[in-house]
């Protein structure tokens, strides 16, 4: 019975997931059999955690961190089962790696950070005994803090390993906008506060495109113009325009390419969905399987006519199925909600953005050149 209900939730996903994908964009494609696409699933667990996502998808190269991290993460999975000595385990494998692999950690730091980052391991070092006692005490939530925390100063940590952003955008982008590290936007709705992360390490046009409109202002009185139960919730229309964003020193619309990297490329892919260049089974750095996913939506037949509207992806994560989502590469993803989740449950239809401001990561934001 448990396997059928299993097999059950895959099937309605992938039928959700292709009714989405058609809605927001009318390309043809092919319907593969149900029993094709079960056979077709790998295995494993989906991250789903934003934030995890997010420190997944910084451009670094250190293992012992990477390690670490994954101890860390890997206690979420734990906790739901209370496997104890599973989690005992897997703070016992940090504590070793942060203590015998610092000097090896702190290789990958730029000369400039070595201070700040010292005190982050030492930080982390003082925090990992509170942690085992937690979980000595078997103490869910206590775990749940302490590893949250912790979490957040290895994300610190990894962050002061970039020294420069690590490709060049093609130069026919570069009449655009472009986000060059990441940028925290607050959003103020009828609703209630949601807070994004927007990662231009992973999408630097998009993210750059969207953090303009924000500062511009653009954003600031529309309307959630499509709001679905487990699809959608969309806004960036304005009044009037089924186009989007009119730049003032063009008097034109601005549209920006699809713009998708893949887990193992140096850069992203422009232009194109990883299915029409035949990458099926290709991974982006910034999958759709986590709740409150930000993408940009696009006209019908047009992986380039993305201009201001983008959606929400408020899909339930049990639903999904690890590693196959048929908007993974299709649509761009350029960052999460990582505060304010329940607020996209609660917009209706005709809601309103009331505000939106960018309240870090301003200076990351490179406008192109005047002509």
């Amino acid at each position: 019975m448990h396997a059928l209900h299993y097999w059950f939730k895959i099937v309605l996903s992938v039928l959700l997931c292709f009714t989405l994908s058609l809605s927001l964009c009318a390309t043809a494609w092919a319907v593969p059999t149900s029993a094709g696409l079960i056979a077709a699933l790998p295995g494993g667990n989906p991250v789903k955690d934003p934030e995890a996502l997010l420190r997944l998808a910084l451009p670094i190269d250190n293992q012992p961190v990477r390690d670490v991290q994954a101890d860390l993460e890997d206690i979420a999975n734990q906790l739901r089962g209370k496997q104890w000595g599973k989690i005992k385990g897997d703070i016992s494998k940090a504590s070793r790696t942060i203590n015998s692999r610092r000097d090896k950690i702190l290789t990958s730091v730029p000369e400039g950070n070595q201070a700040q980052a010292e005190s982050l391991i030492a930080e982390i070092q003082a925090r990992l005994p509170a942690l085992k006692e937690a979980a000595e005490a078997e103490d869910v939530e206590k775990v749940s803090q302490a590893r949250s925390q912790l979490l957040n100063q290895i994300g610190e940590l990894e962050a002061l390993m970039i020294e420069k952003f690590p490709f060049e955008v093609p130069a026919e982008y570069s009449n655009l906008p472009q986000l060059k590290g990441r940028a925290t936007v607050v959003m103020e709705t009828d609703k209630g506060k949601i807070t994004l992360v927007a990662d231009g390490y992973s999408a630097p046009v998009t993210a750059g495109n969207f953090v303009d409109l924000v500062q511009r202002g653009f954003y600031d009185g529309l309307e959630f113009t499509r709001v679905e139960e487990f699809y959608v919730v969309q806004a960036g229309d304005p009044p009037g325009s089924d186009d989007g964003f009119v730049d003032p020193a063009t008097g034109k619309y601005r549209t920006i390419p699809l713009e998708i990297l893949v887990k193992g490329d140096d850069k992203p892919t422009y232009g194109t969905t990883l299915e029409a260049a035949g990458r099926y089974l290709d991974k982006p750095v910034l999958p759709f399987s986590a709740y409150g996913a930000v993408a940009m939506a696009r006209p019908d037949d047009d992986p380039n006519g993305a201009s201001s509207q983008f959606f929400f992806f408020p899909f339930e994560a049990d639903l999904t199925p690890a590693g196959l989502n048929l908007l993974d590469g299709r649509y761009a993803v350029f960052g999460y909600v990582v505060d304010g989740q329940e607020v996209l449950g609660q917009l209706k239809l005709g809601d309103k953005i009331k505000s939106a401001k960018v309240v870090q990561g301003t200076e990351n934001l490179v406008q192109p050149q005047a002509a």
